[in-house]
């Protein structure tokens, strides 16, 4: 099926890129406070180490087939990095340095998600960096070399005078590969994300003939420019980012339905996340591409995305969504429909308060169309939460992309 990303620019691609990245970030910024909320910080916690260890070395381990960068050493682990929604440009910036195939450092001269917590105090701090960071990072890891071992040499909670100075980076860590290293294993929730129709997903390969790279295979970059992308590279990268998405979120799922009360309250969980990153994504899509149709951002919404995950089409007066993979594993699709338009409404809305959609079909089966009321809607309070999120404002800015080597 034809990727809803193809009718971009190559230059509308390069600007779409890194924004899904963001917008994949910020799941968590949206999911993470429902979770505190009903079970306290150190389950949240819990929480998000099972989410990214369940779902990163599945879509870490799809990006570096589909940009033909697959190996087992630490430049691929960076590469994978680069294209990961757990770590988007700029606002996660991550800094490489590589001594050789199995040892290099890398820290971060800016880091949006502790901008996020640090706010909250030392402890959602230490959550974070430590208690998420340690097992994550060595699940991601994990999908290039199994004894690869990413190991802190500071990070925070940062003291008063680091915090009164903004020192940076915020934190470094080393990325050693040794044969003396016991494999290490991925968590249980992998066993079960990494059977999901998301996880087996084919989508349509690169076409090596187009203008541009087509892949990643050669040296690592400082940062990559996404504009040296061929158009057909850059539609398989965003197809692939919003699968990324698909299934960090299906991860999440997996652990909130293990700890909820009974399914009406993991089904309102998970509908509040999704709500809630629903309606920035909309507003940076809009913002990003220049475009307020509500139509037309709902076409290139991650939650409708890629069109090989989801079964739908969108025309000049409505949104028609049919049975497909997406339903069968029960993710974001499945809380959208009749009765369930929450999230549309925060897609629509994020364009004109006073839009709003009406929907018509059965569960998986149904068509939306937008209408126009005479009162704005105030923004939804699950919107608000997510925006809390310095990564709700950022803004991108020009980089060099120079190539790193060995020291």
């Amino acid at each position: 099926m034809t990727s809803r990303y193809a009718g971009l620019t190559r230059a509308e691609l390069a600007t779409l890129v890194p924004e899904l990245l963001l917008v994949g970030q910020l799941i968590d910024r949206s999911g993470m406070a429902w979770c505190i909320s009903a079970w306290g910080r150190e389950e949240m916690a819990r929480v998000a180490v099972e989410e990214w260890a369940g779902s990163s070395p599945v879509y870490t381990r799809r990006m570096q087939r589909a940009l033909r960068y697959e190996g087992i050493d630490v430049v691929t682990i960076f590469k994978g990095l680069q294209l990961d929604i757990g770590a988007p440009p700029q606002f996660m910036d991550f800094r490489y340095d590589v001594q050789d195939r199995w040892h290099g450092r890398f820290h971060l001269d800016h880091c949006g998600a502790l901008m996020d917590v640090e706010p909250m105090g030392e402890s959602y701090v230490r959550s974070m960096c430590h208690d998420i960071e340690d097992p994550t990072f060595d699940a991601t890891a994990v999908a290039t070399n199994p004894r690869a071992r990413v190991r802190p040499v500071h990070r925070p909670p940062r003291s008063a005078d680091d915090l009164a100075a903004d020192r940076r980076p915020h934190c470094e860590w080393t990325v050693v590969i040794d044969d003396a290293h016991p494999e290490v294993a991925p968590l249980e929730p992998y066993y079960v994300i990494v059977r999901t129709r998301a996880a087996q997903l084919e989508l349509d390969p690169i076409d090596p003939t187009d203008e541009g790279a087509s892949d990643y295979s050669g040296p690592l970059l400082s940062d990559l420019d996404f504009g040296a992308f061929s158009h057909s590279a850059l539609v398989r990268i965003a197809d692939e980012v919003c699968l990324q998405m698909h299934l960090l979120n299906l991860s999440f799922r997996l652990a909130v339905d293990k700890r909820a009360g009974d399914g009406e309250q993991a089904h309102e969980i998970a509908t509040k996340q999704l709500v809630g990153v629903a309606g920035i994504a909309a507003e940076r899509i809009s913002r990003a591409l220049g475009t307020d149709d509500p139509l037309r951002i709902l076409e290139l919404h991650p939650v409708l995305n890629p069109a090989a995950y989801v079964d739908a089409d969108v025309d000049a007066s409505r949104l028609t969504v049919r049975p497909s993979a997406a339903h069968d594993d029960g993710g974001w699709l499945a809380l959208c429909g009749p009765g369930r338009l929450a999230a549309l409404q925060a897609i629509v809305r994020a364009v004109d308060p006073h839009l709003d959609v009406e929907v018509d079909g059965v569960d998986d089966a149904w068509t939306a169309t937008v209408v126009r009321r005479a009162e704005p809607a105030p923004e939804a309070a699950e919107v608000a939460v997510t925006r809390f999120s310095t990564g709700a404002a950022f803004e991108f800015a020009p980089r060099r992309s120079l190539p790193i080597t060995p020291v």
